[in-house]
């Protein structure tokens, strides 16, 4: 896959190209692999150009055989993700609209609402932490940073089996960050 020629054309603001419109018959794997820290390693050297990221990451998605693929309008190469594409970097609390503001590593900017719902899922270690959907069948996962600042934000309510569920509203959303054990007697 030659990237060369749509670095030429990415769009300043980092527009996402419509990936579901693309279906190529052409496909293949390419050595590359995102950590699970949100880095890009091609062929084993670690990517360091974020508009290159950025570009490779518009071009991302993840399919029904729950691979993940570069796509163009002419091919597609399967790659590696090791837990999520994407890391939640940066969180802002809009007071005026009542929500929160989710930014990736990537440049993405996601309003924790109804469609980008917080969900909780095991990482490859088995931890279960915070996720956020992006698109395309791509989802982030909370930095440590900003899972930490949203659970100082965060409220308690408790469940009928003695846990309490942590978590908090967005944009009329509950958003859950967690679950604490019930209380041994």
């Amino acid at each position: 896959m030659n990237l060369d020629p749509l670095l030429n054309h990415v769009e300043p603001d980092g527009a996402i190209p419509p990936l579901e419109r693309w279906q190529p018959g052409q496909a293949g794997d390419m050595d590359l692999e995102i950590a699970a820290d949100g880095r890009w390693f091609h062929e084993g050297s670690e990517m360091t150009r974020p508009r290159l990221v950025r570009l490779l990451s518009t071009l991302l998605r993840r399919e029904e055989d729950g691979e993940y693929y570069l796509v163009t309008p002419v091919e597609k190469q399967r790659i590696r993700v090791v837990d999520r594409p994407f890391v939640v970097v940066d969180a802002d609390y809009d007071e005026a609209a009542g929500c929160w503001w989710l930014t990736t590593h990537a440049g993405d900017r996601l309003r924790l609402d109804e469609t980008h719902r917080l969900r909780l899922s095991a990482t490859p270690e088995g931890a279960q932490v915070p996720e956020v959907p992006v698109r395309f069948g791509l989802a982030a996962r909370l930095g440590r940073n900003v899972y930490y600042r949203l659970v100082e934000a965060a409220e308690q309510r408790p469940r009928s089996d003695g846990s309490t569920e942590l978590g908090l509203t967005s944009a009329g959303c509950w958003q859950p960050l967690g679950e604490l054990p019930a209380e041994a007697s």
